[in-house]
């Protein structure tokens, strides 16, 4: 969380920090660019040392923030450039790993449509695990991929973390894709914003309700994280007495978490099985 508000997003730390600091420049300890891939804005966030973790309340680690286009459904136009780019973005973190089997996370609560975001990506993300290890000779295009959904605290009674620790020590993937709902403090970037980082992730951090981190200090294998914010604390848009304890959300949330978790699956598979394209994913998903 940020100690700008609650914020899930380096990108948007790093915002609030330069207008309070009224600098153009980002804050000692931080990198910051600006890119275009597939003709969507990119924001690079690099959090260098103690210092920059200080300044944006945030780990060290790389932080790549996603601008999704205003229409992103996959029957619109600008779905394939929005999966593509995600994917060469998840893609840049892969390439510094070791081939091998990898471990989806889908983090959050089905039952709650803004917290809903991974338990949604699981099913647009293609499992191949057993197939792999069945008939390894028809699979060769496809990455061994298995997906948990841990749920929360609440209905499952164990830790994400500590179901996670033990699914990697007994099938050691080379990383683990953690994919979770955020909170933001920009009401244009909920569910139009999606960060991949590599410094892991603390489940259900935004709302206040801190879980155990998962990185790799916590699960013994690299952790890359990929979120979306979907809610905005109520205290960031007006400074009423109370609204500290309400969160905020799009009027059209159903449909827009599940665009986006469409997105973030067909991303995740694009860059997990570079062999397949989109209309390959369509038909292997259903």
């Amino acid at each position: 969380m940020s100690i700008y508000g609650r914020t899930d997003l380096a990108s948007e730390a790093n915002g609030s920090w330069a207008a309070q600091a009224e600098s153009a420049s980002a804050p000692p300890g931080v990198q910051v660019r600006q890119e275009t891939l597939s003709g969507l804005s990119v924001t690079a966030v690099e959090i260098l040392n103690t210092e920059g973790e200080q300044a944006l309340g945030m780990p060290k680690g790389h932080y790549l923030t996603l601008e999704l286009p205003e229409r992103f459904e996959r029957g619109s136009g600008l779905f394939p450039a929005a999966a593509e780019a995600l994917a060469a973005l998840l893609g840049r973190f892969l390439s510094a790993l070791p081939e091998g089997p990898v471990l989806v996370a889908a983090l959050g609560n089905p039952d709650i449509t803004p917290d809903a975001i991974g338990p949604l990506t699981a099913s647009y993300t293609l499992v191949t695990r057993h197939l792999k290890q069945k008939e390894a000779a028809l699979f060769g295009r496809f990455r061994e991929t298995a997906v948990c959904r841990p749920g929360v605290l609440g209905t499952s009674g164990v830790e994400s973390a500590l179901q996670l620790r033990a699914l990697c020590t007994l099938l050691r993937p080379v990383c683990v894709l953690a994919v979770d709902a955020l909170a933001g403090t920009e009401l244009e970037g909920l569910c139009r914003r999606v960060q991949l980082c590599d410094s892991g992730i603390a489940p259900g951090s935004g709302v206040g309700n801190d879980r155990q981190a998962l990185n790799e200090e916590s699960l013994g294998v690299p952790v890359i994280a990929l979120g979306v914010p979907t809610v905005i604390d109520a205290s960031s848009l007006c400074s009423e007495e109370g609204v500290s304890r309400l969160f905020v959300t799009p009027r059209d949330i159903d449909s827009a978490v599940r665009s986006v978790s469409r997105i973030l699956g067909y991303g995740i598979n694009l860059a997990l099985h570079p062999g397949l394209g989109l209309a390959d994913i369509d038909l292997l998903i259903g």
